[in-house]
């Protein structure tokens, strides 16, 4: 049910969504700081909402299909706020687009392989990938200035961000790959007759 625990744990990632852009906004250094802590606390909730339904018993196909939803949503929202708010530093924009375009392909090859009735897994590797990344936009919206808010301006957050960006594209890249590979292995190598091809269509 969509008032389920995990399910409103995964809403609360959309509702978040907002909130996050208003604060990165404003650019003042207690938003971003603030910014941050919305974003890292949407961010946590993929993990508990998958744990609470494994462990009551209680996964759903509403929560499968909002799940990655919500998840996409999120990091597209953070990676627009980034880059439109100019606060992606040095060559960071472009790990920022890899990671932005690794999102809509496995999305569309998750689109063609559920008309086959075919799951993709999540890998371990996609699992480091997602804290990379997760990492890495949290740091990013905070900032140098949002960490002066707390005490921590004397670190070099916007580096470290960047360093875990760079590693996250990486990853996704890898990521990417192996899903590319697993879909093009149940696309069919036979022609869609016309008729056929014509019901696939949305």
């Amino acid at each position: 049910m969509p008032t389920d625990l995990p399910n409103l744990l995964t809403l609360s990632r959309i509702v978040a969504i907002p909130l996050l852009v208003a604060l990165a906004a404003l650019r003042q250094p207690w938003a971003d700081m603030a910014a941050c802590a919305v974003f890292s606390a949407a961010a946590i909730t993929d993990y508990f909402d998958g744990k609470i339904a494994r462990d009551r018993q209680i996964t759903s196909d509403f929560g499968r299909m909002l799940d990655p939803i919500a998840d996409k949503l999120l990091v597209g929202a953070a990676l627009m706020c980034l880059a439109g708010f100019e606060r992606l530093p040095n060559w960071s924009l472009l790990p920022a687009i890899v990671i932005l375009l690794r999102e809509i392909l496995v999305s569309g090859l998750r689109e063609y392989l559920a008309g086959l009735r075919i799951g993709l897994p999540v890998t371990k590797l996609a699992k480091w990938k997602t804290g990379f990344q997760m990492g890495a936009l949290g740091v990013l919206l905070a900032g140098d200035s949002g960490a002066a808010v707390i005490g921590l301006g004397f670190l070099p957050i916007g580096l470290l961000g960047e360093v875990m960006l760079w590693t996250a594209a990486i990853l996704t890249l890898l990521t990417g790959k192996d899903y590319l590979l697993a879909g093009l292995r149940h696309a069919s190598p036979v022609p869609m007759p016309d008729a056929a091809r014509e019901r696939g269509r949305p």
